[in-house]
């Protein structure tokens, strides 16, 4: 892993942000914004704008995390999220003919999942999950060292399944707050700031809906460590007793005697773990 340059590129709906990865850091990091309502072609001009200015004969291969589905063997990738006109893009093929070298697609969640566990706090465990908890809700998945896709890259969506009258997603995520109660979580996170209680009670109810959904993933995957991700993340002091409360439920009460769930502490992550991408691929 040291000693190799790797690009690694984070591609969000607005904006593109790109780093060279070498040494298990990153010593050059670019951002610039994405057209998003602009034609196939212009978006990609957009990216290519970000790696030209990285690029070098140094640069062993570059990796790209993406808010899609993502046919991982073919490099394609289905339906960005906020780029219209990104239904169906041969990105691998598209990059490799420009800079001709290995490129490497997933989807985002993925690659935070990866990232913490190339650089962050999952480093010393062998299994472990990612939550990014945002405007959804996403996951990756690490078993014995390995990043688990599934055989369509759609291992991990635990935000679709069915939960209470709609499923976990709607609980579990940044949705919660304007589904419920019809207001963002950040309005709430602010009335929290301001004194309120019932801002406080709001967080709470998100912690014990969380809390479920963790049950749920250490039934399927007696995992070791979850780490959330995502905005959300930094209202985990309002959240973590409830969540705990949900979790000490658990069954198994012996599997609890090694869980950690943590909050990612990891700046860049997006653009770590798609550079990680290429690691997963040498084990």
């Amino acid at each position: 892993m040291d000693n190799q340059q790797v690009i690694g590129i984070d591609l969000g709906g607005t904006q593109i942000r790109a780093g060279m990865v070498n040494e298990r850091t990153i010593t050059r990091l670019v951002s610039g914004l994405i057209p998003s309502a602009g034609t196939v072609e212009e978006v990609l001009a957009a990216l290519y704008q970000q790696v030209d200015s990285l690029v070098s004969d140094s640069t062993k291969a570059i990796g790209i995390g993406v808010p899609s589905v993502v046919d991982v063997e073919k490099g394609m990738v289905y339906d960005v999220q906020n780029i219209p006109s990104w239904k169906e893009v041969a990105l691998k093929n598209r990059m490799e003919e420009r800079y001709h070298i290995p490129v490497f697609v997933n989807n985002d969640a993925n690659c935070f999942a990866l990232g913490e566990k190339y650089f962050g706090q999952g480093r010393q465990v062998h299994s472990m999950i990612g939550l990014t908890i945002g405007t959804g809700l996403g996951s990756g998945i690490i078993i014995n060292d390995k990043l688990y896709e599934g055989v369509n890259c759609g291992a991990g969506e635990f935000g679709e399944v069915d939960y209470l009258d709609h499923n976990y997603e709607y609980f579990a995520s940044g949705q919660f707050f304007r589904n419920v109660y019809n207001k963002t979580g950040e309005a709430f996170f602010q009335e929290v700031q301001a004194g309120s209680q019932q801002a406080v009670a709001v967080f709470e109810e998100f912690g014990m809906h969380l809390g479920n959904i963790i049950k749920m993933i250490l039934y399927a995957y007696d995992t070791e460590l979850i780490i959330l991700g995502g905005s959300i993340r930094n209202a985990y002091s309002l959240f973590q007793k409830t969540m705990w409360q949900r979790i000490h439920t658990f069954t198994y009460q012996k599997s609890l005697e090694r869980l950690k769930v943590v909050v990612s502490e990891l700046e860049a992550c997006g653009v770590l773990g798609a550079a990680a991408l290429y690691y997963d691929k040498q084990r």
